[in-house]
């Protein structure tokens, strides 16, 4: 793959995963959304930290000049919740592996 198809693959992914993780992170801070997680007998300031630094991060992923930033505060976010989830038995996590994944390939694409 030459070097300016990789820099589109990782662009397109970048724009991807700061849209999707953005809409669905601000839908995870609304008020409906706690009763949903609260069936996870976990207090609510978890949902609003890692729906925040979701919100936050993908903002930062989206401006070019923050992206990598961005990619590694997602990174981070999503490991942290998959921390939270394996801790408190819940396995199904494969949505939160790949989107750390993206989140590192991007930051590793885009960095110096």
């Amino acid at each position: 793959m030459t070097e300016q198809r990789m820099k589109t693959a990782v662009t397109i992914l970048q724009w991807t995963l700061g849209l999707v993780i953005l809409i669905e992170a601000v839908l995870f801070v609304m008020p409906g959304a706690r009763h949903d997680f609260a069936r996870t007998h976990m207090p609510d300031i978890v949902r609003q930290v890692l729906g925040w630094g979701e919100i936050v991060g993908a903002i930062l992923l989206l401006i070019p000049r923050t992206a990598v930033r961005g990619a590694w505060v997602l990174a981070g976010i999503f490991v942290l919740a998959i921390a939270i989830h394996l801790l408190h038995g819940i396995f199904n996590v494969g949505n939160l592996v790949i989107y750390a994944a993206a989140a590192w390939a991007i930051a590793s694409g885009k960095g110096p």
